[in-house]
Parts: structure tokens; sequence; C-alpha cells
């Protein structure tokens, strides 16, 4: 059974524990201004999630969507990709979680499990982009911009608070890094290698995405990219869920990465046999 203590640890969506860990180098607290303590990662996610919708209104308007009910559906695909974060993690810790059901939606004790957010937000998005009259390929392509600046802001928040850290090592491409319990050593700068990522990730489909082969195209191919190296990451990371010996996220980003493949490659004939 994992602690309650250390799966409150692992990822924080809200309150971190204190800005000063026991070495002094986490800064889940960035500022405390009046009593109110502001938390790194939630200011993160919320630059993030700003930034994201400027570019989001832009390439709205660019690809001739309608900016103002794009803007609706990101932020209520952004909702349910907390919700779904949050399942995911509570799901994974159910053991935990089972024992004292009031602890899946306190706060202080956070948790999330990106790819259950993305998995989730997918699924809502068919019925609400339809209700929106959004067609779905042109608008995930516009909201993987959303996503990318998201994810850059949002991995920035996770190295400042000590989550998702990559495990101690003492070979090549490690830097002395905290853990989210402040334990500085030198390890794999996960958290950084996955916001690098995101960044080239976004430089690219900048200048590809007006060459795209059909509306759905960028969205895929970003999500079989992130996940191909996500699996890659995984490996890297001091905390890893697993069942029955497998790697849960590792798993969950195969399928991910082989689903947004198949779908390119079946899309993509589509298109040349219609032409």
């Amino acid at each position: 059974m994992v602690p309650v203590v250390e799966v409150a640890q692992r990822l924080s969506l809200g309150a971190g524990r204190s800005s000063r860990s026991r070495s002094g180098d986490v800064r889940q607290i960035l500022f405390e201004w009046r009593g109110v303590k502001i938390h790194s990662y939630p200011v993160m996610l919320y630059l993030g999630l700003t930034f994201g919708m400027v570019a989001g209104d832009f390439m709205a308007n660019r690809a001739g969507l309608p900016a103002a009910r794009v803007l609706v559906a990101v932020i209520l695909l952004a909702m349910f990709g907390l919700l779904g974060a949050r399942l995911l993690f509570v799901a994974m810790h159910w053991s935990v979680y089972r024992r004292e059901p009031w602890r899946i939606w306190r706060r202080s004790e956070g948790g999330a499990a990106m790819q259950g957010g993305l998995v989730l937000a997918m699924m809502v998005s068919w019925p609400l982009l339809a209700a929106l009259q959004l067609p779905l390929g042109a608008f995930w392509d516009v909201a993987t911009f959303v996503m990318l600046i998201w994810l850059i802001f949002g991995r920035v928040g996770c190295l400042l608070h000590g989550c998702c850290g990559g495990r101690p090592s003492s070979g090549p491409f490690t830097l002395q890094l905290p853990n989210q319990t402040g334990v500085r050593q030198r390890r794999y700068p996960t958290q950084l290698l996955e916001s690098a990522w995101a960044l080239l990730l976004l430089l690219g489909v900048i200048g590809l995405s007006r060459h795209a082969p059909f509306p759905g195209a960028v969205f895929l191919a970003v999500i079989a990219a992130y996940s191909t190296a996500r699996i890659a990451l995984e490996s890297l990371r001091e905390q890893q869920d697993r069942y029955r010996g497998l790697n849960i996220q590792q798993s969950i980003a195969a399928g991910l990465a082989t689903m947004a493949l198949i779908g390119f490659v079946v899309l993509w004939l589509r298109q040349l046999s219609a032409a």
C-alpha cells in the first residue's frame, strides 16, 4: 500500500506543503502576500492556460473558426482535463483512496496524471464540439497550441514544486535538483526535458500548421510525437506507478501514440484517395 502522505507528495494541483523543504530547495510557494500563500504549480498552470488561450485565439482566427466558441470549448475541456487528470491519479492509488474516499477531492493533497485529462477531454469533445458547431479536427489542431503552451508552463511548475522529478543518477545529462521532499541529488531533469520537448513540438507545428494534409493532422502528429517521448521519459522518473509490473503511464502513452499514428495514416490515405 502507498501511504497517503507519499501519494499527496507525488503531484500537486493545489496547495503544496511549504515553500521550504528539508533542504530549502523546493519552491512550492513563490511568495506570500498578506498571509495568502501563492503556490508555484497553480501559478504556472494559470500562466500556461492564459498564454495558451491567447495563442488559441490567434490560431482560431487564422483557421477561420469562430474564436468565441473556440474559447468556450477550450475552457470547458480544460476543466474536464483537470477532472480526468485527478480521476486517473485516484484510480492508480485506489488502494489508498477507497479507505478514505473524502480525500479524493481534498485539494491540499493534490495529485494528477495529465494523460487521464487528455483522454477525458477527447471523449467529451465529441458531443461538446457538435453542440458548439465546431469541426472536430480543425478545433483540435487549434487546441494543440493551447495544450503545448500549457504543458511548457506546467512542467516548469512541476520543477518548482519538486514533483514528477527524475531518478537519481551519476551519469551524464543530470542536474542537481530536489524532489518533492526537498532531497537534493544529481538526477535526470525530467520536468525540463518534457517542457523542452513540448517547446520543440510547438515550434514545429507553428511552421507546419499551414501545410497540414487534413484537419486534425497537427493534433494527431503532436499526440504521437509527445506520447512516444513520454514513454522514454517515464523510465527516467523517480516515482513510477505500476500495475502487475507494467508502468501505467508508459502503457497509456503507448496506447495514445499507437491510436494517433493509426488515425493519422487512415485519414491521410482517405484524403489521398478522395483527391
